[in-house]
């Protein structure tokens, strides 16, 4: 007599969702934003769901904070100079194995920096940005390559004060050194890159960008985004010009003519001096970034994915963190984005591959409310995403 044996019932597995949101400016960082969606997420599919948080970020402002997340690693700090030249203190990365570098350039000279006093855009330099690279390389001397996030700065010269910092020499027609700022460039007749930190020359550059923007003309660094540093327009005139003399400068030093580089115009021109001098490379940053945290793996046999932003616009779908996990999803699960505020459409979203998009606001609310408690409604939000998007699979 033979016993009958049954196999043992076989569970499906849990829900898997994945949450990668960007930061919430002003509001909420990446890390809080993506812990508020994951609680609303587990209140609304129950606690047997397998939910991920994943902060993200597209290279802007709180990249450093995200990539140091997703490498386990607190941030170190140094001292160095902000956009006018006074002391500051500011924060940087270094990997686990000690081969890579992240520095978010706005650390050292952003627009928060000198908000305490009228902007100088004629003046502004990048020099800080130089001097936390330089201490890095102190504290990591096996570093093989530098991660550097930029966006939100104060300073339009091309990524000279930078180079400068590096070693490099600016120098007018009689050998002295330019004033330091994008108006000093007016006075460039050279670039001296033999007093390069070795260093600086052996190390790989990337730089992430979310922008496409030439370094010179009417989408170029001085007029798109002088304004936002305080340039009226007769100092667009200025940069604008000081940033084709170092163009002309750069590329007779190297043979490199890096001006009409898409994204050449980013944070000032920074790319410019760098993609000139030490051959950096400006890579998208939602996929630096990506690959930084491992999204893509994160991402393989979810059921659901969260992200969000501060707004939902037509900018979103072009680089920043939204567009970025949309096109790493490729269509394989349905992507829910909660945003403070949502200013496409649902064609336009659908279009875009959003599933769909909720505003945090449950009713009329000032920005200020919003943004105190933005915390709380990214919670409330999310579970009332997963609660609808639960009851559909129910249905099937």
């Amino acid at each position: 007599m033979h016993e009958d044996v049954k196999n043992p019932a076989v569970s499906p597995r849990p829900l898997r969702v994945v949450v990668a949101p960007d930061s919430f400016k002003g509001s909420a960082t990446a890390t809080q934003v993506a812990t508020a969606l994951a609680a609303g997420a587990r209140a609304g599919l129950g606690d047997g769901a397998d939910v991920r948080a994943v902060p993200f970020a597209d290279g802007g402002e709180g990249t450093l904070d995200a990539i140091l997340g997703a490498w386990g690693e607190p941030p170190r700090s140094c001292s160095t100079t902000d956009a006018l030249g006074r002391p500051t203190t500011a924060r940087y990365g270094v990997s686990p194995d000690g081969r890579t570098l992240a520095v978010e350039a706005a650390e050292a000279y952003g627009l928060p920096k000198v908000s305490d006093v009228p902007l100088r855009p004629l003046d502004a330099t990048s020099h800080g940005v130089g001097t936390v690279v330089l201490t890095a390389l102190d504290d990591a001397p096996e570093a093989q390559e530098v991660v550097l996030f930029v966006g939100g700065s104060a300073s339009t010269d091309g990524g000279a004060g930078l180079l400068t910092a590096l070693g490099a020499a600016l120098l007018d027609d009689g050998g002295a050194a330019v004033p330091p700022g994008g108006g000093g460039l007016r006075s460039l007749a050279r670039v001296d890159l033999a007093g390069l930190d070795p260093r600086a020359r052996a190390l790989r550059w990337r730089i992430a960008c979310d922008v496409d923007n030439p370094l010179l003309g009417p989408r170029g660094a001085a007029a798109v985004f002088g304004p936002q540093k305080g340039a009226t327009d007769g100092d667009v005139a200025l940069l604008d010009d000081g940033l084709a003399h170092l163009a002309d400068a750069l590329a007779a030093a190297t043979g490199h003519d890096a001006r009409d580089l898409p994204g050449a115009g980013a944070s000032g021109g920074l790319p410019v001096g760098l993609s000139a001098a030490l051959g950096a490379a400006l890579v998208p940053g939602g996929e630096l970034v990506a690959d930084a945290v491992g999204l893509a793996d994160a991402l393989e046999g979810a059921d659901l994915v969260l992200t969000g932003e501060g707004r939902l616009d037509e900018q979103s779908l072009h680089g920043k963190v939204v567009d970025t996990v949309v096109r790493l999803v490729a269509g394989r699960a349905p992507v829910v984005v909660v945003a403070g505020g949502v200013e496409l459409t649902p064609a336009q979203a659908a279009a875009a591959g959003i599933a769909a998009a909720f505003s945090l606001a449950p009713g009329p609310r000032s920005l200020a409310e919003l943004s105190r408690d933005a915390v709380t409604e990214l919670e409330r939000t999310a579970e009332h995403a997963c609660r609808l998007f639960a009851a559909g699979r129910a249905r099937r």
